[in-house]
Order: C-alpha cells, then structure tokens, then sequence
C-alpha cells in the first residue's frame, strides 16, 4: 500500500487540500498521513494549541468515518511546514504530496517565502497542488 502525505491547516486551503487528498487516497487505496507542522504559537499559546486540536480532532473523526487508513501528525517545533512535509514523505516513502495553494501577491511571496514553492521544487514525488 502507497501512501500519500497531506499539509493540514484549519483554513480553506487546508480543507481542500485535505478532501483532494481524501479521494486521491480512497482512489489508490493508500495510507494518508495528516501532517500539521507549526512553527511555534505567537500570542496565546493555550489558545491556539487547543483550536488546532480541535480542529484535528474533526479531521480523525472525518477520516474515521471515510475509511481510509490515516495517520495525523501534528508538530510544534522550529522547522517550516515544507522541511516537515518533505521529511515525512521521504520517511513513508509517499507516491504523492498535496498541498492547499493560497492566493499571495508577488511582493508577499518575495518577503515572505513560499512553503508551496519549496515544496514543489524539493520534493522527491509528485506534489499535487488545490486551491480552496
């Protein structure tokens, strides 16, 4: 059994990249492994630990009731999403990675970086890319 690796945030783009994921895994038959990787929580860290639980929480209990084989990883740690999305892929040797896409401006992704963008070049699968 393949397994394919999604980046899981609770914003539109996670949710699509989740449900593309979702079919992509029902379709091959594959092992889906939820990664959610943060940097570190700013501002109320109790807070924002406790949504993000939450919001994990729904995604097991939706894959629970979709019947893929799944995995949810969550990370809290100094890495970017990108080096944890990579990494793992890489560990379950995944056939595919998807990722939810946001719209950004070409100054914002110059600042800022882009997770997407190292992603799709660094990656040692296909990456498959949703918009919300």
């Amino acid at each position: 059994m393949g397994a394919i690796v999604v980046g899981y945030v609770p914003k539109p783009e996670g949710h699509a990249a989740l449900d593309r994921a979702v079919a992509e895994a029902q379709l091959r038959g594959a092992h889906l492994v939820v990664v959610n990787s943060n940097r570190g929580a700013h501002g109320h860290p109790e807070e924002q630990t406790r949504e993000i639980e939450d919001a994990l929480n729904e995604v097991r209990t939706r894959l629970d009731a979709s019947g893929v084989d799944h995995e949810v990883r969550h990370f809290v740690r100094g890495l970017e999403p990108a080096e944890d999305l990579i990494s793992i892929a890489d560990e379950v040797s995944a056939e595919l990675i998807v990722i939810g896409l946001r719209r950004r401006t070409p100054v914002g992704k110059l600042v800022l970086g882009s997770n997407a963008q190292r992603i799709l070049l660094d990656a040692s699968c296909p990456v498959l890319a949703v918009k919300a």
